[in-house]
């Protein structure tokens, strides 16, 4: 679930509403190694990479956008909610097979409030 979690943590950097997440994405300009940049950098074009190490970890508005908008031609939004349903049906089976005497109900909860959360 932590994994899951992190994930989500940098999809939402990059992709959630400030107004509901409560904090500024800065994983972009950061220069941070997150889930998106990584995925992006798997099926990247030479002149798609070329756009991502020119901008990537710049602090410009102009430079997160060029990085936006690689992402948005990768389609790596499409990709994360992929691995969202992927993610959440695989805890849900480790849960029901793996938790033996353990409350199941606590981490079926836990999975369900973190399941699509926006903030």
């Amino acid at each position: 679930m932590g994994e899951y979690f992190q994930i989500q943590d940098d999809y939402l950097d990059c992709y959630g509403d400030p107004k509901v997440t409560g904090k500024i994405g800065t994983d972009i300009e950061d220069n941070k190694c997150s889930w998106l940049i990584v995925q992006a950098l798997r099926d990247v074009t030479p002149e798609q990479k070329k756009i991502l190490e020119s901008n990537y970890g710049r602090k410009n508005e102009e430079c997160v956008a060029r990085v936006k908008e690689v992402f948005a031609s990768l389609d790596v939004e499409g990709k994360y909610r992929e691995y969202e349903e992927a993610s959440y049906a695989r805890l849900t089976d480790l849960v029901e097979s793996e938790c033996g005497s353990l409350p199941k109900a606590m981490f079926i909860d836990f999975a369900n409030r973190i399941y699509k959360r926006n903030k």
